[in-house]
Parts: C-alpha cells; structure tokens; sequence
C-alpha cells in the first residue's frame, strides 16, 4: 500500500521515508495495516524465510515449498495468512505470532517502539478500522507532484 520504502527496510527506514508525506509514526502504521490484503512476490520475502531468526517456524517452512530458496521468484503468498481476502486485523495478529510476510512488517513488531500499537490492533478491530480511516484521510489531503514536479511511474518499484 504505502510505496515509501523497499520491503527489507528496518521500521526507522520505512518510517523516515514516510516523513516526506508528513505522516506520523501512528499514520504510518495505520496505512500499513492494509497489507491485510493482497500478495506478495517469492524474490522480496524470500530472504525473511530462510533467513531471519523474528519468525515463526513452522510459518517459514509452510511457504518454502512455494517459495523455494533459488527459484519461483514470481510465485506468490498471502501478506495476511489467515483472512488474506478479508479487511480485518489479521495482519496485526500475524505480526504478533512472528508470522509477517515481509520483513519490514515484522519490524513494526520486533522489540520496538510500536509493539503496544500492534498488540492493540490485533485485539480490536474497531479501533484499527477507526485508525485506518483516519490515516487514508489524512493521505488523501497530501498533494501529489504534478506537472514537471511529479511524474507518473511505470514500474512503482523505481523511477522512471
């Protein structure tokens, strides 16, 4: 959803790139939370399965066989396991089971400074679905570049 930083960035890179669009810690992470929806491909989580030592277990081994560690770049998972077709706040649960698909997810909740928002999320739904309409306000108001300022991106992941 928010496009401000790469998928293996550490919550202060993901954070302080966000801070151009002037979004707080707490907007930030309500926006992130729409990851509950939607996939992602082998080549960006990749590393986080094989790799990090912050997940789950039997999470990790459950998506290598999707995801084998030299090939099937282009295979896809779920970025929220549980209800990947559903808004809720399954994301925010997987994050506190270590079960974050990608490796900056898992950073919001890691031993850090937005650990207590995360739990909160994953116990109430209402207030993450309160927070996060809040949050796409406030993104909704920021002004896009246009013009010789701004560009339309063909590819999200780089510029043009």
């Amino acid at each position: 959803m928010v496009a401000l930083s790469g998928m293996l960035s550490t919550l202060s890179q993901s954070f302080f790139s966000s801070i151009q669009y002037m979004l707080t810690l707490w907007a930030f992470l309500e926006c992130i939370g729409s990851h509950t929806i939607g996939q992602s491909r082998c080549l960006v989580f990749r590393d986080r399965i094989y790799n990090d030592d912050n997940i789950d277990s039997s999470f990790a081994e459950s998506l290598k066989s999707n995801c084998p560690d030299t090939d099937g770049d282009d295979n896809l998972s779920a970025l929220d396991d549980t209800s990947p077709v559903i808004f809720d706040n399954g994301y925010f649960k997987n994050l506190v089971d270590n079960k974050g698909l990608l490796h900056s997810d898992q950073e919001l909740f890691n031993n850090g400074s937005t650990d207590s928002q995360v739990s909160s999320y994953a116990s109430s739904a209402t207030s993450f679905y309160k927070d996060f309409t809040a949050a796409m306000v406030k993104m909704g108001n920021i002004s896009p570049l246009t013009g010789t300022k701004g560009q339309i991106r063909v590819n999200c992941r780089k510029i043009n």
